[in-house]
């Protein structure tokens, strides 16, 4: 029974847990941004061509937001099976694992659980939730980047001739500017993360399979077992502990290594 109890335990309460930005989410952005503002729309009507190109150009809000979600989702669909696999290793009771291995763990969920399907277990919300976490990042640490080297940059910013703007970020100016992005971000993205969580344990113990029906249920069942803050934020200040310097990190690594290879760091201001 105690074993009972603690497995149930694991499975309703996720652990603290963010979409990471990958390697290949940067990558992405910035092919994806680059393409967007390097678009040239032909259309008769000179008022809409303008109205697409403001909405999709160089400096543009949506624009950047677009970029960002296009690479979270590309690579969270390539990689999401993994993500399931390590769930189900990780969330094993001690003495009593059910899993040995990636391999060993990923046929038996496709044998026993609906093939393919059961690896994407949770996939929905994970995108959902991904489109605004990646957008957001990268939307918001962009805008405040802009913020920064525009109205503050004595205070944020060096001088750089290399650059568009002729100006680069100051490494704390770096850190903050992900830092914040990545709490707005984690903020509207969590619920979704939880929901997630929860769909791709539920096949683990009888009396969480209710979890696994589908997105909305989901929210749902938690929404009336838990509420809004012990349900679906639950774990939400502890994420931002991990989530906020995880971003700043991740972003001034980003922004530092771009400038080590002589790439433009810079902005049109």
């Amino acid at each position: 029974m105690e074993t009972l109890r603690k497995l149930k335990w694991n499975l309703l309460t996720p652990p603290p847990y963010s979409p990471d930005l990958a390697p290949s989410d940067f990558y992405l952005f910035g092919r994806l941004k680059s393409d967007l503002q390097g678009m040239r729309f032909v259309d008769n009507d000179a008022i809409i061509q303008t109205m697409l190109t403001s909405l999709l150009g160089s400096n543009s809000h949506i624009g950047k937001f677009l970029a960002g979600s296009g690479a979270g989702v590309t690579a969270v669909t390539l990689t999401y099976p993994l993500d399931t696999i390590r769930a189900r290793l990780a969330f094993q009771v001690t003495g009593e694992h059910v899993y040995s291995g990636i391999v060993q763990t990923a046929l038996s969920i496709f044998k026993e659980e609906g093939g393919l399907r059961a690896l994407y277990r949770g996939f929905v919300p994970t995108v959902c939730g991904m489109i605004p976490y990646a957008g957001f990042s990268f939307y918001c640490f962009e805008m405040l980047k802009y913020i920064c080297m525009k109205y503050m940059p004595q205070v944020t910013c060096d001088s750089c001739s290399r650059n568009t703007g002729g100006l680069v970020l100051m490494m704390p100016a770096k850190l903050l500017c992900g830092g914040l992005a990545g709490a707005v971000a984690q903020s509207v993205s969590y619920p979704l993360d939880v929901t997630r969580r929860r769909m791709q344990l539920a096949m683990m113990n009888p009396e969480t399979r209710k979890f696994g029906v589908g997105m909305i249920s989901t929210i749902v069942l938690i929404y009336k077992e838990n509420g809004v803050f012990r349900g679906l934020y639950r774990g939400m200040s502890i994420n931002y502990l991990r989530a906020i310097p995880m971003v700043a990190v991740s972003f001034s690594t980003y922004e530092l290594l771009k400038q080590m290879l002589d790439l433009d760091t810079g902005m049109k201001l």
